[in-house]
């Protein structure tokens, strides 16, 4: 567990445009399970989530089409939500940071960590505004 002034920032780099913070189970079910559609992005205190991912899930809602609902789960603190978010995003082994949109409750895309380490946030907001544009 990280401590919570560690990670408060990390956590405001999504909460401060609308993201919404799931700390049990429960809550990512109830979450996953809404009409429409979900972006679940599992945060991390990893550098690759504050240049990449954090930044690129930011870029990606300056889109015409976006989800309904925004979510995101701390790897390494909400350890309950972490892992059953991780549950709803198998068959793809469990990767921080990473992010996931639902539509009604079902897995439609999906970004791991090699999918968002190394690469620009530009080309991370890309990827997810085209799930937007097919699935949103």
């Amino acid at each position: 567990m990280y401590p919570p002034e560690l990670v408060r920032p990390m956590r405001e780099d999504l909460t401060s445009i609308g993201f919404v913070e799931l700390h049990d189970a429960e809550a990512v079910d109830n979450a996953i399970a809404k009409e429409g559609t979900t972006l679940v992005v599992v945060n991390s205190v990893c550098g690759c989530a504050a240049a990449n991912a954090r930044p690129g899930a930011k870029m990606s809602l300056d889109n015409g089409k976006k989800p309904d609902h925004l979510v995101t789960v701390f790897a390494g603190v909400d350890k309950d939500a972490t892992d059953k978010a991780r549950a709803h995003m198998v068959p793809f082994p469990p990767s921080s940071p990473s992010m996931a949109l639902f539509k009604d409750g079902e897995l439609v895309h999906m970004l791991e960590r090699h999918h968002i380490e190394g690469r620009p946030a530009e080309m991370i907001a890309e990827n997810l505004m085209d799930a937007y544009n097919e699935f949103c």
